[in-house]
């Protein structure tokens, strides 16, 4: 464990303080958080035995203002390299491996009802598209989908927009990036076009979430949510909806600060500290069996609404 003599925690909250104020989406939340670090150092707070507790200090007073789960002090038991984006990438290539890239389960269930199971993230989409486009291309004639999120950390935007792209019919705007500097958004709009078959955006689709899915897979749940295309089964996810960056601020410590903002379209918000609310609330592990029990319902003309038929489209 590293200690107190390798990390001084004056010198890493003055670090800290200084991403805040440069970067951090909200200035007037960053001016607050600085506040809150300042006072809490100079009351010793953080005079702890080593980077892993100061780590985990940091991290609950940094979410303590405005619960953003993508803001934190991040422990690192090796020290951080050098060119930690590569090693970043080396460790996420090895995940897409060992994972038929992001996409491992593909499963037909009784009454014609297909699973796709998106873990351990969504990788980027250059690596992505392939493997992805090939699972959803063969669920596509399924009578109706479940896209299993309960495993998945997050990743690729763009990545969420090509899944979209699958389970809907038209060009569809899913959400708005605002950034910092307040001159620039992004909009992510599905795609036009996609290679294989589309599974369309008329047959039942579920969504199973868990406290566990993250980043952007809340987007994925919550941008079909919103769009009245999904019907989210489980339990509420972690809530962080900030794009972020990374920057060493000590061999062993790094600091993860938001540099923007979500903003759905339709419901003018964003998923960020409450999460993805389910339209069907149950425990993870019986999701599955919820969303497939739901679905068999529908197919059988059961006519009684389903939880999203009758709700209107709001923020959550």
């Amino acid at each position: 464990m590293t200690t107190l003599t390798k990390v001084q925690p004056a010198p890493v909250i003055d670090e800290i303080a200084r991403l805040l104020t440069e970067h951090y989406v909200f200035p007037e939340i960053a001016e607050q958080l600085t506040g809150v670090l300042r006072r809490r150092l100079a009351e010793g707070a953080y005079d702890v035995d080593g980077a892993e507790e100061l780590a985990r200090l940091v991290t609950a007073d940094l979410q303590s203002v405005n619960n953003d789960q993508h803001l934190r002090l991040k422990h690192h038991a090796d020290p951080v390299p050098p060119k930690q984006m590569e090693a970043t990438l080396a460790s996420m290539r090895r995940d897409f491996d060992t994972s038929l890239g992001g996409a491992p389960r593909v499963e037909l269930l009784d009454g014609g009802i297909a699973v796709v199971e998106l873990a351990p993230m969504l990788f980027p989409l250059d690596w992505a598209a392939e493997p992805l486009s090939a699972a959803l291309t063969l669920a596509s004639r399924a009578q109706a989908l479940i896209v299993d999120l309960r495993g998945n950390r997050g990743g690729d935007p763009d990545t969420v927009a090509f899944i979209c792209s699958y389970l809907l019919d038209e060009r569809t705007h899913l959400n708005t990036m605002y950034w910092r500097d307040g001159e620039r958004s992004e909009q992510s709009w599905s795609l036009p076009h996609v290679p294989g078959a589309r599974f369309g955006g008329s047959k039942p689709l579920y969504v199973l979430s868990s406290d566990s899915t993250f980043s952007a897979a809340e987007e994925l749940a919550y941008d079909l949510q919103q769009l009245g295309r999904a019907v989210v089964v489980g339990e509420p996810t972690r809530g962080g909806a900030h794009p972020c960056k990374g920057w060493t601020v000590h061999p062993h410590l790094e600091a993860t600060v938001p540099t923007g903002r979500a903003i759905n379209p339709v419901s003018g918000t964003n998923w960020e500290g409450t999460g993805v609310r389910p339209d069907v609330p149950c425990a993870a592990a019986e999701s599955l069996d919820r969303a497939h029990a739901l679905a068999l319902a529908r197919l059988a003309g059961d006519d009684r609404p389903s939880p999203s038929a009758d709700r209107s489209v709001k923020s959550r």
